[in-house]
């Protein structure tokens, strides 16, 4: 499978420029995820290694030979849309057979190969329904049928499960992932959904404006944020940020903000030497514990306002002084709305980012 890379990508649109000198590899077999908000540039950047978007600058490589000249069609690559762009007046192995008919395959090799991706995504009962008589999730499977049977070495997917309600959504991360493993392809995939880039990727890339924030496995951008904008985007409840200052005292370094005075660890002390005295505080709802025993300068004293139940875990929505925190624990923790209570913070588990510049310290 190819080794894809983009050097230096910019598209523009008249005088606005969407793209700002996107660098990219993407090793062979690699399931890559383009994370970010609406408008962040992870569509567009899609839609040009589809050869959908015209590149303004910059080119794309796959196995060090330029593609940006080429047509879709001989960029041997397969796409699967967020709106399914079904034909509605063809049975499902017809729109899954239908660019093999194009390229006139012999029948037998069609049929072969319909029945044999058909089995991959459970479609094998459904091959004579048009898509009218299907729900939206089976519509979605012959979408991705259509382009696992084109046999690219590319697969694309845009959005493709932003369509379905959250049950749906979820039994299709896992169908995906377990295609994924049948399928030894190079896969760039797009989404809005951090849910879906954690549990589906080998690689995330998160964008943000134009321009690439942060790219690594899910776990190293989980731990390892390089700003707030990557911590604050990746894990659900999001990350929590509070506005501190740093204090020496007695050798022992302090963030001290409204209603809390918390001491980082001597490692945290150490890579904050003569750094800047305003930071913002990052601590994930997962960190906090509800420990009445925790030491004051270990916990953050929390007034809780609201608690959602959600089965074996409760979200709390608490206050330290002005700024909202949410908690994440056990349902079984006895909480009581608008108590104060302590909550302890797991050691190592603070985040520092320099106020001004969002980056991480």
């Amino acid at each position: 499978m190819p080794i894809i890379q983009l050097e230096n990508l910019v598209k523009r649109y008249g005088a606005v420029e969407v793209l700002h000198g996107i660098n990219l590899s993407m090793a062979e077999n690699e399931f890559t995820v383009l994370v970010g908000p609406s408008g962040c540039g992870k569509s567009t950047t899609l839609r040009m290694i589809a050869g959908l978007e015209s590149v303004t600058e910059g080119e794309i490589y796959t196995d060090g030979r330029p593609i940006k000249h080429l047509e879709p069609k001989d960029r041997n690559l397969a796409m699967v849309f967020q709106d399914y762009a079904l034909y509605p007046h063809m049975d499902v192995a017809h729109n899954i057979s239908f660019a093999l008919r194009l390229q006139r395959r012999p029948r037998a090799e069609i049929d072969e190969k319909v029945r044999k991706v058909a089995d991959m995504v459970g479609l094998t009962d459904f091959l004579h329904r048009k898509p009218g008589a299907l729900s939206g999730g089976q519509r979605q499977r012959v979408a991705m049928a259509r382009a696992l049977a084109k046999d690219g070495d590319i697969f694309l997917f845009d959005e493709p499960l932003s369509n379905l309600d959250a049950k749906l959504r979820g039994q299709m991360r896992a169908e995906l992932a377990i295609m994924r493993q049948r399928v030894q392809r190079n896969m760039i995939y797009v989404t809005h959904d951090q849910i879906e880039a954690m549990t589906l990727a080998d690689r995330i890339v998160v964008m943000n404006n134009g321009k690439i924030q942060q790219e690594g496995t899910p776990e190293q951008l989980f731990k390892q944020p390089v700003n707030k904008f990557v911590a604050g985007f990746l894990g659900s409840p999001p990350m929590n940020f509070l506005q501190a200052e740093l204090l020496d005292e007695a050798g022992t370094l302090f963030a001290k903000g409204d209603g809390f005075k918390i001491a980082l660890s001597a490692e945290k002390a150490r890579a904050l030497k003569s750094r800047t005295a305003s930071v913002t505080l990052g601590i994930r709802p997962s960190d906090l514990s509800y420990d009445p025993n925790a030491s004051e300068a270990e916990s953050l004293d929390l007034s809780v306002v609201v608690s959602e139940y959600i089965g074996a875990q409760s979200v709390l929505l608490c206050r330290c002084g002005q700024s909202d925190v949410t908690v994440e624990l056990k349902s079984e923790t006895p909480i009581a709305l608008g108590e104060t209570l302590r909550f302890g913070v797991r050691p190592g588990a603070i985040h520092v980012f320099n106020r001004t510049t969002e980056e991480a310290l």
